[in-house]
């Protein structure tokens, strides 16, 4: 599929698009050309120490910001796939600074879109989003819900590409996320937990990437995916981080929610069960649902299906994330 094509990947210093890079590399030596768009001038020097040009000559960085369409639609000249990485992703900061948050994930989402509209090239844009644009209850998420119907929506023209979104939970060790933030802590001996009762989907970055590349091959246009993964307890995972830290609870974070999910029931009415993944189909789309459901062998999920954290079949232990813990950091 990618023989001499032409990758970008938006927000590709980030953890998820550093992991997706490498692994493309790997896995397609025939591919034409990645690259990586970012604005963040410091990870891409240091990428490109990690990844140096002679290794990789068909690496190419290109400093940029989504939130300038000028910028996203020179760099997408000649690409054929397009995996939509950027955004601002931390919730708190996102509450504190909404105008910022808006920009990037929804103005920057609809910049992505106008310039692959208008690249005859592209064959296929994939979109990551996240549990929190489920139900969304901070603005992290009402932007990220936003982001993923416009893409979806973006299937509704004339237009040969195909779009369409991958939602997952928190990937594990990725840049500001809380197994880090334990590792780091626990030095003082004092772990801070925001709620006790607290719980999480847990995907690595290696199913994270799998999921992504799932879709950039296998999406139809307007499908989102969900990956069917397990959930942790924030105590079991600060006793994997470390059983000798003492633990204080510090209170829920602004728009922070106790347990995510990413199909609420409302969504069940459009879910289908394909194996590894939930599929949500679009409500409008240019091919037959029939047909999805028997290329795929997709089974219809009960009215009035939730995936949640809490509620989750598969839940992490202690030893579970603990393993996990060691082979990812």
């Amino acid at each position: 599929m990618l023989k001499n094509k032409t990758i970008l990947i938006t927000g590709g210093t980030g953890s998820l698009g550093k992991a997706l890079t490498k692994e493309i590399f790997k896995r397609h030596n025939d591919l034409g050309k990645l690259i990586v768009f970012s604005r963040d001038e410091q990870k891409h020097f240091q990428m490109r120490e990690e990844l140096p040009q002679n290794e990789f000559p068909k690496l190419k960085f290109v400093l940029g910001d989504v939130r300038d369409y000028e910028s996203i639609k020179s760099a997408c000249e000649g690409v054929n796939y397009i995996i939509h990485a950027a955004a601002m992703k931390h919730v708190h900061l996102s509450e504190m600074n909404p105008d910022e948050c808006i920009k990037t994930n929804v103005n920057g989402a609809q910049n992505v879109i106008k310039a692959a509209k208008s690249i005859s090239s592209i064959n296929s844009v994939v979109a990551l989003s996240t549990d929190k644009a489920c139900a969304p209850v901070n603005l992290y998420g009402a932007t990220k819900l936003t982001s993923d119907k416009l893409f979806i929506a973006a299937n509704n023209d004339i237009s040969n590409a195909r779009y369409s979104v991958v939602r997952y939970g928190n990937v594990m060790s990725s840049n500001g996320s809380v197994i880090p933030f334990f590792l780091n802590r626990k030095k003082t001996g004092i772990l801070p937990i925001t709620d006790s009762e607290m719980t999480r989907f847990n995907i690595t970055l290696e199913e994270g990437v799998n999921m992504v590349l799932y879709a950039l091959e296998k999406a139809w246009g307007g499908e989102l995916f969900v990956p069917k993964i397990p959930s942790y307890n924030i105590m079991d995972l600060a006793k994997a981080v470390d059983s000798n830290c003492k633990t204080t609870i510090i209170g829920i974070r602004p728009g922070e929610k106790v347990h995510e999910e990413m199909i609420s029931s409302s969504d069940s009415y459009h879910t289908y069960d394909i194996g590894n993944y939930y599929v949500i189909l679009p409500t409008i789309s240019k091919w037959e649902k029939n047909d999805f459901i028997k290329k795929f062998k997709a089974s219809k999920v009960p009215v009035g299906f939730n995936y949640n954290s809490k509620n989750n079949p598969n839940f992490l232990s202690t030893k579970q994330l603990k393993a996990l813990i060691y082979k990812n950091n």
